[in-house]
C-alpha cells in the first residue's frame, strides 16, 4: 500500500480534532490541556512534513524543527508553572487558579 498525501492529511486532521475535543471536554485539568496543545502542534507538524515531502521542498521540515523547539520550551515552562501552582494551591484544577496575586 502506498501512502499518499491524503492519508497524512487525514491523520493530521484526526489528531487536530482529537486535541480540540480534549480542550473542550476537559477544561479542569491543566496537564490534560497542555497535552492537548502538544497534540495540536503534532498535527500541524505532520501536515508540514507531508506537504514538504510531496512538494519536494525542505522548508516545511526545517520549520518543524523550530516548532518543536518552541513546543519543548513551552512544555518546560508550563510544567514549571504547574509545579509552582501545585505547591502554592495544592491543586491543579483550572477553576481554582483564577485568582492571581503578586
Amino acid at each position: 500500500m502506498i501512502l499518499s498525501l491524503w492519508h497524512f492529511l487525514v491523520l493530521g486532521a484526526m489528531l487536530f480534532s482529537l486535541s480540540i475535543i480534549g480542550i473542550f471536554l476537559n477544561r479542569k485539568n491543566l496537564i490534560v490541556l497542555l497535552m492537548a496543545i502538544e497534540l495540536m502542534l503534532l498535527a500541524v507538524n505532520t501536515n508540514f512534513v507531508a506537504f514538504s515531502h510531496y512538494l519536494g521542498d525542505m522548508n516545511g521540515q526545517i520549520f518543524v524543527f523550530f516548532i518543536l523547539t518552541v513546543a519543548a520550551a513551552e512544555s518546560a515552562i508550563g510544567l514549571a508553572i504547574l509545579v509552582l501552582l501545585f505547591r502554592n494551591k495544592s491543586s491543579i484544577n483550572v477553576d481554582e487558579l483564577d485568582v492571581l496575586k503578586g
